[in-house]
């Protein structure tokens, strides 16, 4: 019996995220050699926001939203790869990760940023 309540629940998870894919709207928009794609939430609000080079790799700053319109990240890419600067905010804080060639070098929490 346990067996067939795991089947049915893996099925109604997968098929519960596949639909929220569908739900989920892009547009897709050619600039300056850059492909700027919105990404929405099954509501219409903006989910994330950037670009992308000809490529295909993330590239250029990317900004992304909770599903109430409020920014929850914002960074940048090169060629694919997380560099620079990268805001996080959470729960009323907001922490700093910097990033080289998508590895972390330094992380900045509320705390840290206090005592400098």
């Amino acid at each position: 019996m346990r067996k067939y309540i795991l089947i049915i629940a893996v099925l109604f998870i997968g098929t519960s995220v596949f639909s929220q894919e569908v739900n989920n709207k892009v547009k897709h928009v050619e600039k300056d050699g850059l492909i700027e794609t919105t990404y929405f939430y099954a509501d219409g609000s903006i989910q994330q926001k950037g670009t992308f080079n000809k490529e295909g790799k993330l590239h250029g700053t990317w900004v992304s939203f909770n599903n109430q319109g409020e920014k929850i990240a914002v960074g940048n890419y090169e060629n694919g790869k997380k560099v620079g600067k990268w805001t996080f905010w959470a729960n009323g804080t907001v922490n700093e990760v910097h990033y080289s060639d998508s590895k972390i070098t330094k992380v900045i929490t509320p705390e840290e940023s206090e005592a400098l």
